[in-house]
């Protein structure tokens, strides 16, 4: 019988086990929630893996009820009150972290890069770490050889794991499959697959746990607390004797290890050191770093009320936002999971099906943790360790000349004058990989560029030089084609490539 299978009072008393849904409230929601979920374990055979289905949606059930309980309420816990920006020690500059050459300390710890993503934003359907990025390397290509590199140049050993999500785990296998005679472990693990509900009913879409993938989701970076201990994994680390994990996401590619900020979380015993960087005006719905009645919080945009939307937004009051770096002690992370519990702050994301219904996704961020853990602070890090390519435009920087690789890590060309990267804003057209592409039939040279802006049709010839600011517009029905071998400075293009000085 599934563990869900309960008359109301005996699973009220099974609540009394940890092992089952402790203290859950019940309500008519989760006690429909509760016979679907039954549903849907019955559709799983025990020789594929029932036992380990059922753990998941254990926990998803949690999620759930904790969703509907806040629902009901119809207003969020959150006093806007009590909300402020974070106290002086809260936030330490990096600069007046101490200079650490020792790596020793390497020898405790391990690598955790979040590997789910699909790349939906630029209209992927696979991994988007398998993405060729620089010199036809993938994300995970360039993350494997930064860690080859530390442990080459350290004589260290320090493992590589990768938390991949059912929609990326066989890409994910593919890219690791090169690196099998590597010097670097490396270890895959599937986090959570959680089925998306309709916002009318609050009920699952899924009729079968063998259905279309569009109606399961991984759910958020913030599983990975369960999913290392689901999977063995945070016991095994302790039991080879590490003691720190590094996570980053797959996709940001200036997350290496930093020894500055292994060391100063060694020295000041900290459990848990979130990488926060100066925010700008197109960082404003990432997550920030906040007081909340004297502890230290993670604020997500999801979380905001709408009328405090805006002041959230302010670049004033909150200053710095989460790159989603984490650095976590293992042995603080073991209790706080075994003994003292973790709730993370839910994010209910919306979606709209192939058929035009709404659906929600229950999420939560693994930065949120820091409430948990004794000691916690933000480390205020330059913005080289904040290099993602969340879209083309991001894409097309990375890709350009500003950037060079060295033993995987992205370094920017000491020909550029500025110590920032320009502006790239690329239109509608460009927001597929695809088109991408085929628009450029070369990266563009962009080392003196300080904005550039495209929109409509057009399309890149090979060795265009680009500097200053270049705006790019082709209006609707309008075709422009930058030809090979030209230099546009500080200019305007638009309708039939007519050329105005800015």
């Amino acid at each position: 019988m599934p563990l869900f299978k309960y008359p109301v009072r005996r699973f009220r008393r099974r609540n009394r086990d940890p092992k089952h849904f402790q203290n859950v409230p019940f309500t008519i929601g989760t006690r429909s929630m509760r016979n679907e979920l039954d549903r849907l374990v019955d559709t799983v055979p025990e020789t594929l893996g029932r036992k380990a289905f059922v753990a998941e949606m254990q926990s998803f059930f949690h999620i759930y009820n904790r969703y509907v309980t806040e629902k009901a309420k119809g207003h969020s816990d959150l006093i806007w009150e009590k909300v402020s920006s974070p106290a002086t020690d809260q936030i330490i500059p990096y600069a007046q972290l101490p200079h650490s050459s020792d790596s020793s300390t390497l020898k405790k710890l391990a690598v955790l890069k979040v590997n789910g993503g699909l790349g939906t934003s630029m209209g992927m359907n696979g991994a988007k770490s398998a993405l060729e990025v620089k010199n036809n390397l993938s994300f995970l290509d360039l993350t494997i050889q930064q860690i080859e590199h530390l442990n080459a140049t350290n004589h260290a050993d320090v493992p590589l794991l990768l938390m991949t999500s059912f929609k990326t785990y066989d890409d994910t296998l593919r890219v690791v499959r090169k690196y099998a005679n590597t010097a670097v472990k490396i270890t895959t693990f599937n986090q959570s697959r959680y089925p998306r509900i309709y916002q009318d009913s609050l009920l699952p879409c899924a009729e079968n746990v063998g259905d279309d993938t569009s109606a399961w989701y991984p759910p958020g970076h913030g599983d990975i607390y369960n999913a290392l201990i689901r999977s063995g994994i945070l016991d095994k680390l302790l039991a080879e004797g590490k003691e720190y994990l590094f996570v980053s996401n797959s996709d940001n590619l200036g997350a290496a290890v930093d020894l500055n900020i292994l060391q100063h979380m060694v020295d000041t015993n900290s459990e848990f050191v979130m990488e926060v960087t100066d925010r700008t005006k197109t960082d404003i719905k990432g997550g920030t770093l906040i007081d909340y009645d004297g502890a230290i919080r993670l604020l997500e945009i999801a979380q905001v009320p709408p009328e405090h939307a805006e002041e959230f937004k302010s670049v004033r009051k909150f200053k710095i936002f989460n790159t989603n770096n984490l650095w976590i002690n293992l042995p603080a992370l073991k209790r706080v999971m075994t003994t003292e519990g973790m709730e993370l702050d839910i994010i209910a994301n919306t979606k709209v099906t192939g058929d035009a219904r709404s659906v929600i996704q229950l999420e939560t961020a693994a930065g949120a943790a820091i409430k948990h853990f004794k000691n916690a602070h933000g480390v205020n890090v330059p913005r080289s360790r904040f290099l993602p390519a969340k879209n083309c435009s991001d894409l097309l920087l990375i890709k350009s000349d500003i950037y060079s690789v060295k033993h995987g890590q992205l370094l920017m060309s000491e020909n550029r004058i500025f110590g920032t990267v320009p502006v790239i804003k690329l239109g509608d057209h460009f927001k597929n990989i695809h088109q991408f592409q085929k628009r450029f039939k070369q990266i563009p040279q962009i080392i003196e560029l300080d904005h550039l802006t495209v929109s409509g049709d057009v399309y890149f010839g090979r060795d265009v030089v680009l500097r200053g600011t270049v705006i790019i517009v082709a209006n609707e029905g309008q075709h422009i084609e930058i030809p090979d071998g030209c230099t546009l400075e500080n200019r305007l293009v638009s309708g039939n490539l007519n050329i105005t000085e800015l």
